[in-house]
């Protein structure tokens, strides 16, 4: 979303990264630098920072690819420590230069990263942004000074194939689906998910695959399940908001949490986890259900199709208004404006 913000105020964008994922499209230039790639989540058993690999980015080669920008963002590289030896480069090649550092997820909210002191980095030159006031908060703390710009949503997409996902998962008309549209990691909180699930006596779907070394533990609680389950990817977004008759997000913790916007932006009703930001969120206007909540959880889904649809209506307009790419994209341009970077 940001490096179509980037191309509508007048910049030419390229990428620099360790790797990409398969599959990945985009027909902006790529430069691959070994090393620069981030590493699992996963918690090492002696509590040290997860292995970096043998291949540790080369300081010339980073700054080379990085030496004919007129200004670079930091996507929270230089904030998660799970990848030191690249952050440490590509902070010293940028060294009074004009960079955005992007934050997702500072150390500190990490309780295996706490220890870690030395991110993010500062430099009179750099601008830091978050993505919650949360973060910017905490930054202040510290010492630091950030702005705070939430994410971006295309407001404008067309509604899923409802029917036609339903039939392809093998769900009728009278049975409720309930999707979790995550990767599989424990602090997306699976058993919170489920036992909703259960409760509905409705159909659990988790599209998302295991990550981190969470197959195992997913396997168990899956086939403990007490209610039918899916692990059938989804066709494309639009047609998993769509097929649900109920978005579980019951996650711990999240930086910000996509799929509760993008549940309210498809007129979904939404159950949400105890994570701090989704108050944040929730501020904004959203009527998000508590996880927990069964009792209004279930007057809704009992509701009259006309209250459902005003209820869902005036979320999505909660969405449209305070997180749309356009919204988002004026703020990264005050910001780069008031740096003087604009081209």
């Amino acid at each position: 979303m940001w490096a179509d913000a980037l191309v509508g105020l007048g910049f030419d964008v390229d990428w620099v990264a360790g790797e990409v994922e398969p599959g990945w499209e985009d027909s902006r230039p790529l430069r691959l630098v070994a090393g620069l790639g981030l590493r699992s989540e996963a918690e090492p058993q002696d509590g040290s920072l997860p292995d970096s690999g043998e291949v540790r980015p080369d300081p010339q080669e980073v700054t080379d690819a990085l030496a004919d920008a007129d200004l670079v963002v930091v996507e929270n590289l230089c904030t998660i420590p799970l990848n030191l030896p690249a952050a440490r480069a590509v902070m010293t090649a940028l060294r009074g230069r004009p960079t955005i550092l992007h934050h997702h997820d500072p150390p500190w909210q990490r309780e295996r990263f706490a220890h870690i002191t030395e991110l993010p980095p500062d430099d009179p030159a750099w601008r830091h942004v978050t993505i919650n006031d949360l973060t910017r908060q905490q930054l202040a703390d510290r010492g630091l000074t950030a702005t705070t710009i939430h994410n971006g949503f295309r407001v404008d997409v067309e509604d899923g194939d409802r029917d036609g996902t339903r039939d392809s998962l093998g769900i009728t008309p009278d049975d409720l689906l309930v999707v979790h549209p995550v990767r599989a990691i424990p602090r997306k909180a699976v058993d919170r998910a489920i036992a909703l699930t259960e409760n509905l006596d409705a159909t659990y779907w988790l599209p998302g695959p295991a990550e981190d070394d969470y197959g195992t533990e997913l396997a168990c609680l899956l086939a403990a399940a007490r209610c039918p389950v899916l692990r059938h990817t989804a066709p494309s977004t639009a047609d998993m908001y769509a097929a649900a008759d109920l978005v579980a997000f019951p996650s711990t913790w999240e930086g910000f949490g996509n799929p509760p916007v993008e549940a309210s932006l498809a007129k979904r009703p939404v159950a949400v986890g105890p994570y701090p930001v989704a108050d944040e969120l929730r501020a904004l206007g959203f009527r998000w259900f508590d996880v927990d909540d069964m009792d209004a959880i279930r007057r809704w889904l009992k509701s009259s199709p006309a209250e459902q649809k005003s209820w869902l209506a005036k979320e999505r307009r909660v969405a449209v208004k305070h997180l749309s790419f356009d919204r988002m994209a004026a703020r990264l341009e005050a910001l780069i404006h008031e740096a003087g970077w604009l081209p």
